[in-house]
């Protein structure tokens, strides 16, 4: 449905950091919204945005923006600390909601996002963007379709050879953990979505910070193994890091293992943004999808689009307390 001038989505968005500023440019090349409020409590990063939407308000204010006057919905990039408290804020505000991952920083925290969109029948939208990779979508079709035979099997991986710049990253009280919530959550995500969100029944999960173990401790892992078992009978290994000696920039992959084959996505050379999805025969393998791919904001338009049309809650924000549950297994919050 094509959208009209009359009812575009007014939207705020709130931290403008590189990764906020980075769905505010989406939001902006799409069309699909009017981008009415800023906000964000560093100026250098306000005057950046407003660059890209030089028609919109700012704001230091964030109790500012989710009380403007006709704002539909409220797109958040602040740190991970901040998202359930804004998301909940926004919703008592009658707006629907964007956040960057995680909703929260656990079950607990999502729990309660969930339950404030659907008290407000609001829309509630995660950037779980790796979704919507066209590596992603070409062997999600594959999946679906049954081709693969009984899938039983999951490999992902996740390591950045960097790790995060911003000290909130490494304060666990902040964050809420360290490279899984980061990194490994995208994975847990596609695995998920992938499979019809099985439950996962069993997490055995070993957790480092340079190279000493911290399961159990008070501390941000940068290195991790898990191994999951779901109750469709598949097992699923996540490996996830931050600065590790990868001899690449980055290593990222989701496979999965059928009886008449698999499938898998793949960065390029060590690249963040490019992706190929495989298909494997055996011995042979086939490039099903390849670069390039303009995905990084898709997520959101997915969610402008929605909001569009209707905006009301969507049950499918319920799948969200799922990885959330699993996350809180490989951090020993629940058995």
């Amino acid at each position: 449905m094509e959208t009209s001038i009359n009812t575009k989505p007014r939207l705020a968005f709130t931290g403008v950091g590189w990764i906020g500023r980075n769905r505010l440019q989406a939001a902006a090349n799409s069309n699909l919204a009017t981008i009415a409020v800023i906000t964000d409590p560093s100026q250098a990063c306000v005057e950046e945005a407003i660059k890209i939407a030089p028609q919109s308000k700012a704001t230091a204010s964030f109790k500012d923006a989710i009380t403007e006057e006709n704002i539909d919905g409220v797109v958040i990039a602040t740190p991970s600390a901040l998202h359930k408290e804004q998301a909940v804020a926004a919703f008592e505000q009658d707006k629907a909601v964007f956040c960057q991952k995680p909703l929260g920083r656990n079950l607990e925290e999502v729990t309660a996002v969930v339950n404030a969109a659907k008290k407000s029948n609001k829309l509630l939208g995660a950037d779980f963007s790796y979704r919507y990779t066209k590596a992603f979508q070409a062997i999600y079709s594959i999946i679906q379709s049954g081709e693969l035979g009984k899938i039983f099997g999951v490999d992902l991986k996740f390591h950045n050879a960097y790790g995060p710049d911003k000290p909130w990253f490494y304060d666990l009280n902040l964050s809420g953990g360290g490279c899984v919530l980061d990194l490994g959550i995208h994975l847990i995500d596609l695995m998920l979505y992938a499979l019809n969100f099985p439950n996962v029944t069993t997490v055995s999960s070993d957790l480092f910070a340079k190279g000493n173990s911290v399961k159990g401790k008070q501390a941000v892992e940068d290195y991790a193994n898990v191994f999951m078992s779901l109750d469709n009978d598949v097992t699923a290994q996540l490996a996830c890091s931050w600065n590790l000696a990868a001899g690449c920039e980055a290593v990222i992959e989701a496979s999965f293992y059928g009886t008449n084959g698999g499938v898998a996505l793949k960065n390029v050379n060590g690249s963040f943004y490019d992706f190929v999805g495989l298909r494997y025969w055996g011995t042979k393998t086939e490039t099903i999808i390849a670069p390039p791919d303009d995905w990084g904001g898709k997520a959101l338009i997915n969610w402008i689009e929605k909001l569009a049309a209707d905006g009301s809650y969507n049950s499918e924000a319920e799948d969200f307390l799922k990885s959330a549950a699993v996350l809180d297994k490989i951090y020993g919050r629940i058995a």
